[in-house]
Order: C-alpha cells, then structure tokens, then sequence
C-alpha cells in the first residue's frame, strides 16, 4: 500500500485538524473527537448535522457552513463515528428551535445517531430526523437494511439547510429534508477499488475488463459484475434503473455527477454529456447539474448519477445562498 500519509492511526486526525487549518473562517474542531461544527455557531435557527465515516471528502465535513450543515461527524474510515461524538455535536450546535439529523441509511449509522438522539432529548433539545436511502442499486446488502444512502444525501444538506435559514421550524426543516428523500435516487459504478489505510489491501477485485454495477460507497458489492462496455452504455444501465423507480416524466431535476475519488473530470463530462442526451430525449428538463466530488471512497475509481425531481420549492432552495469549503452558491 502506498498512500500519502504518516501513520494508519492518525490519518482521521491529521485529515479534520488539516480541514479546520485550511478553513478556519468556516470550521472549529471540538475537544471530544472528530466533530467539525460551524466557526461562528446559529442562534435561533434549526441547527443541521451529519456525518460517518471518515474517506467520503468532502462529505460531509466540506459542508459545514452558511445554508448547509451546523455539524459533521467523522468516524473512523468508513465506519460510523460512535453516539458519544454525535451527542457532543448536538450539544454543541443545538438551539432552541431544535436539531435536524440528517443520517444516510446504514445500521451503525442509524443505530448511533438515534442513540445520541435519544441522549440529547433527555437533556432539554429537540431533536428530529430523516434516513437517507437513494441508492437505487440494491434493497439491503453489506451494513444496510434496505436501500443505501449515497450521494444524493448532499442534496438533503443543501436543501434542508437553505430551508433552516429562512428561519422555518424543525417540523417544516424536517419536511423539506424528507421530499428530498423522497424524490432522490442514485446508482453507481466502479472499475476499480479503493484501500482503506487500515486494511492495506483492496476493498474487493475486479478484472481488467470487469466493473462492478450498483456499488457502495464503502466498495461493498453492487447488484452485480459485468464486463466493461462503452460509457454511454453504462450511463444508460444507471439510467434506466434511476428512471424506473421514480416517474421524472415532464419533470425538472437536478443531476449530480459524482466522482467517487479516482474519475478524473474528464471523464465525469464525457458521462454528463450522454445522461444530458438521454434526458432530453425523454422529455426530463435539467434544471441545474453538479459535476465532480461531492461524496467519495476515497479512491474508487467510480462514479454515480443522482436525479432529484424538483418542485419550485426545492428549485428556490437549491439556488439558496450557501457558503461552505465544498458548496459555494
């Protein structure tokens, strides 16, 4: 394994401590772990948080700030942080107008977060949440009951928190964080694994002319391995799948394209350029595209489409001021 760091043990501390270094008008680390909250902290609006493992940069940590998150979780690689760091998160960023939860829908995740949940209501705050769970690939696999939640969680972030800064209550923050749910769906696909430090060996093996379809954000297996094929024959694959489970007909969405840490721009717009055709092509208008690293794994070489079918409320909230190390709009 060759990996620009220092030790296997330190790379989750020297990561968050490089972040609030780089960023220190948006971040501050607290004293109880990983815990990234914002610099300067809300007073009178609902507060967001989120988080898991560490190795999806800039997820979620990248996406502290103005109109998105009040607090990310960092868990070891790839591994859920534990219900002690998320209490001190809550605690740490929790008004009186409560605290969202945004949790992607994995057992430890949900497990963890509901724990810490649970602690801080016992102390006075006012907590909700919402399981993200767009992954369109698999119904339950490696960690997950039911579906995985994956990149279109960053549109929970966005959205959720552009709403929490008009100043609306944790039930309606809930609410819109919830129609983002709802109306989300993602797939992915890799061609090559990624290594967590720990490990020091791949996450799993493919051919030389193989891709793994449907896979996690962790390298836990997809839906299936295939042998590679051209790009615009993948992105219909992905495609079809997405368009299948949730009617976009006459709709407008949003599209990410994201990279899952080792697909270059290059080619992210070679495939942004084939899923833009096969919108127009089926009547679905894009409203607006996100192209490049917003959740990744380290570095998979992978990417994955998400489509979220929009109404005006969720189009005003997507366009919404933010200001974050990862998000600038």
């Amino acid at each position: 394994m060759k990996k620009f760091i220092n030790a296997v043990d330190q790379v989750e501390d020297e990561m968050v401590h490089g972040m609030v270094k780089a960023y220190p008008q948006y971040l501050k680390k607290l004293g109880c772990g990983n815990v990234l909250v914002r610099a300067e902290k809300k007073t009178d609006k609902v507060a967001l948080i989120s988080g898991g493992g560490s190795g999806h940069e800039p997820a979620h940590g990248g996406y502290v700030g103005k109109g998105m998150l009040d607090a990310a979780v960092a868990g070891a690689v790839f591994t859920s942080p534990t219900p002690d760091q998320v209490y001190e998160g809550i605690k740490a960023v929790a008004t009186d107008a409560g605290v969202l939860m945004i949790i992607k829908n994995y057992t430890g995740d949900v497990m963890n977060f509901e724990m810490a949940g649970e602690m801080a209501e016992a102390d006075g705050i006012k907590v909700a949440q919402v399981i993200v769970s767009d992954d369109v690939a698999v119904d339950g696999s490696t960690w997950t009951v039911g579906r995985r939640g994956v990149a279109g969680t960053v549109f929970v972030h966005k959205i959720a928190g552009a709403k929490a800064e008009t100043g609306a209550t944790l039930e309606e923050v809930q609410a819109v964080a919830q129609k983002v749910c709802d109306h989300v769906r993602t797939m992915g696909v890799a061609i090559g694994p990624c290594i967590v430090p720990a490990a020091g060996t791949p996450g799993f093996e493919l051919g030389e002319d193989e891709m793994e379809v449907g896979i996690g954000i962790h390298g836990e297996p997809g839906a299936r391995k295939e042998k590679m094929k051209p790009i615009n024959e993948i992105v219909d694959e992905l495609l079809d799948k997405i368009l299948a489970d949730l009617d976009y007909a006459g709709k407008e969405v949003a599209v990410m394209i994201n990279s899952a840490g080792g697909t270059p721009l290059m080619e992210l717009f070679v495939i942004h350029n084939h899923v833009a055709d096969v919108l127009a092509g089926k009547g679905i208008k894009i409203y607006k595209t996100f192209v490049g690293e917003y959740m990744t794994s380290i570095e998979m070489q992978g990417f994955s489409i998400s489509l979220l079918c929009l109404d005006e409320e969720l189009k005003e909230l997507l366009d919404a001021k933010a200001d974050t190390p990862a998000w600038k709009a």
